[in-house]
């Protein structure tokens, strides 16, 4: 059983930076695959970033050279690294874990990019 609770959520200017967290309780984080997905209103829900457990990573066209994802597998956290962001950036941003055919869901967390 995995549990992930997102932080670092905020409100924003547009340009600014913004680094969010997912800390996991539970064994074995260093063998998930471990997702961010951002759900903005009345939009679908849309992988953002992927950091596999040999840490290859892979971004969506629209945030790529801006966001970073990065894990620390010593703290079962991984992490959103988000700079320059964009009014287009706002939504609830949800971290996700897989390992194998089993995949679990944060509760998510607000970010706001607004003047």
């Amino acid at each position: 059983q995995v549990r992930l609770v997102e932080s670092g959520g905020d409100l924003v200017q547009p340009g600014g930076s913004l680094r969010l967290s997912c800390a996991a309780s539970g064994t074995g984080f260093s063998a998930n695959t471990m997702d961010w997905y951002r759900q903005a209103p009345e939009k679908q829900r849309e992988l953002v970033a992927r950091i596999t457990s040999g840490g290859s990573t892979t971004y969506a066209d629209s945030v790529k050279g801006r966001f970073t994802i990065s894990r620390d597998n010593a703290k079962s956290t991984v992490f959103l690294q988000m700079n320059s962001l964009k009014p287009e950036d706002t939504a609830v941003y949800y971290c996700k874990a897989i390992n194998g055919c089993a995949a679990y869901w944060g509760q998510g967390t607000q970010v706001t990019v607004s003047s």
